[in-house]
């Protein structure tokens, strides 16, 4: 089996895989199919029985929750946030993202394909 051809250096850091926690699955399930239908993502993946504890307003809180992880372009990230911020019940809804440094060059490539830059 052929191997597939290294990225070339700038396409792995023009990736970032995305995180929002949300109360529940249905919020996530919409939030995850509106992303991927708007094309600010190539795929979200929703990781139900997550626990999260934080402190809010000043007492430590422990939820469940529903993780999602969302893999899109880096270019692409304050839309997808603004776009979190507009539809998510929570008064300050978590997005995070951080670059993919590495990865399946065959999947990069995809994600790449399936989210149009700016």
């Amino acid at each position: 089996m052929a191997a597939e051809p290294p990225l070339p250096p700038a396409a792995g850091n023009s990736l970032s895989a995305a995180f929002v926690t949300c109360p529940n699955e249905t919020v996530a399930k919409d939030l995850a199919r509106a992303l991927v239908e708007q094309r600010l993502a190539a795929c979200v993946n929703v990781l139900p029985g997550v626990t999260s504890i934080y402190r809010w307003k000043g007492a430590v809180e422990e939820d469940a929750e529903v993780l999602l992880m969302i893999k899109t372009r880096s270019s692409r990230v304050s839309a997808l946030a603004e776009y979190v911020r507009s539809v998510h019940p929570y008064e300050v809804a978590e997005v995070i993202a951080l670059p993919i440094q590495q990865g399946n060059p065959p999947y990069l490539r995809w994600v790449e394909e399936t989210v149009p830059p700016e």
